[in-house]
């Protein structure tokens, strides 16, 4: 799944508060005596997936029918529903920073209790917990993630003898020796302004560990360069990274757009692609014999210090005080069941949260199976950065300018905007 979107639809509000309404009306308990379940879901890909999981469930459950709602605009959808005290039984979100906001809030279940918990990888829930829970809870638990790294072609890499870097340096010969033997490193992108993100986010987690962001918040409107900390004293070795990455793009890379790099790389046009899981499977659509890999951005000097950047692409959760909450955690177990959630993860190009499971053979899922096993991932740093703040247009102009120096003053600039007028929590 691509990054979300970092703005608004308002012409959409109106068609949200009639499928808010719908939702909201939809959960009852018939006196047959099966209970039904509302299931918010907002993976449009996922819709046929969660149909097989829920015949399934249900054929095993038959005093529970369980009622998928898969809506667009979930995020907004959520919130229109939590206000009307309307929570759907059993809700799926991309655990992003608006998330991480609503858990804070305390309006999800508390899952610390749960056996299920224990079943998932901790590095998992680290994600969802630097995100937001309520203090002391667990108010989510991490389903599928994806991965933030570098795709190459496994093929073109063996060609030229040559393998997935583990520092630095590594990576930067890798690009020089690839330009020595004729062979494009990267197709840039830059026509969509995100397409910058994903490279930003996997260097720009390195300079940002451990208690970074709740010291960025603590700072707030004193965010800058004489700060604690802030993104011009912290974050200028990254940007010079990702600038020299951008060095050995093809010509031409301002104009091309997403769909144009994925087809180049498909067609072997060039050796890699700064972007993540997401666009294995677009990909595969153009060349379906395409052997590509990932590896985490390498910012480091010392291989097992390298950090490969996951989203938890899917966390289930459920409302705090909902009416059929057993049921609804009958179905949630359901879900975390490892033939379940392997069969599921595997259709969605994803790694599954819940330990010791099967991952899928596909070389790009692979590829990053160690960095989950080992707990070597951390989250995405543009879910801890504000929506208001125009975090990809800020980056795709510095990319265009090379001025590291004023996009971070940019960058500190907007934060102290936000902090201004928000209580400094994880998202706006």
């Amino acid at each position: 799944m691509k990054p979300t979107a970092r703005y608004g639809r308002p012409a959409a509000v109106l068609a949200l508060v009639a499928v808010a309404a719908a939702i909201g009306g939809c959960a009852a308990n018939p006196s047959n005596g099966v209970t039904t379940l509302n299931f918010f879901q907002f993976k449009g890909e996922a819709l046929e997936d969660f149909n097989e999981i829920i015949a399934d469930f249900e054929a095993e459950n038959p005093d529970i029918k369980v009622v998928q709602n898969q809506v667009a605009d979930a995020d907004t959808l959520i919130r229109a529903l939590l206000v009307k005290d309307k929570a759907p039984d059993v809700i799926t979100l991309n655990a992003n920073g608006g998330f991480g906001k609503l858990a804070q809030a305390g309006v999800f279940y508390d899952f610390s209790d749960e056996p299920v918990l224990q079943t998932i990888n901790p590095a998992v829930q680290e994600i969802l917990a630097d995100l937001g829970n309520k203090e002391g809870e667990v108010n989510s638990l991490g389903y599928v993630n994806n991965a933030n790294g570098v795709i190459y072609n496994m093929d073109i890499f063996e060609e030229q003898g040559l393998e997935a870097p583990e520092t630095w340096d590594e990576f930067i010969e890798v690009c020089d020796a690839l330009q020595d033997a004729g062979i494009t490193p990267f197709y840039g992108t830059l026509a969509d302004s995100w397409t910058g993100l994903p490279s930003f986010n996997a260097l720009g987690a390195y300079p940002s560990q451990g208690d970074f962001w709740d010291q960025m918040r603590a700072e707030g409107e004193n965010v800058g360069p004489d700060s604690e900390v802030s993104f011009s004293k912290d974050f200028a070795e990254a940007m010079d990274q990702q600038y020299q990455l951008y060095g050995y793009m093809q010509d031409g890379y301002r104009g091309k757009t997403y769909d144009d790099g994925n087809a180049a790389f498909a067609n072997g046009e060039v050796a890699m692609l700064l972007q993540g899981i997401w666009a294995v499977n677009p990909v595969k659509a153009v060349n379906p014999d395409i052997r590509a890999g990932i590896f985490p951005y390498p910012a480091t000097d010392d291989p097992d210090d390298r950090l490969l950047v996951s989203g938890v692409d899917v966390t289930v959760t459920m409302g705090k005080n909902g009416p059929h909450q057993e049921e609804a955690l009958r179905f949630i177990n359901y879900l975390f069941e490892p033939d379940v959630i392997e069969e599921f993860a595997a259709s969605q190009n994803m790694v599954p949260s819940v330990k010791g499971t099967q991952i899928s053979d596909d070389p790009s899922l692979q590829s990053i199976k160690p960095f989950f096993d080992a707990g070597m991932i951390t989250g995405f740093i543009d879910h801890q950065i504000p929506p208001s703040i125009p975090l990809a247009a800020i980056d795709q102009q510095f990319l265009f300018t090379g001025d590291a120096e004023a996009a971070l003053a940019t960058l500190d600039s907007e934060w102290r905007k936000v902090a201004a007028r928000t209580i400094p929590v994880t998202g706006e």
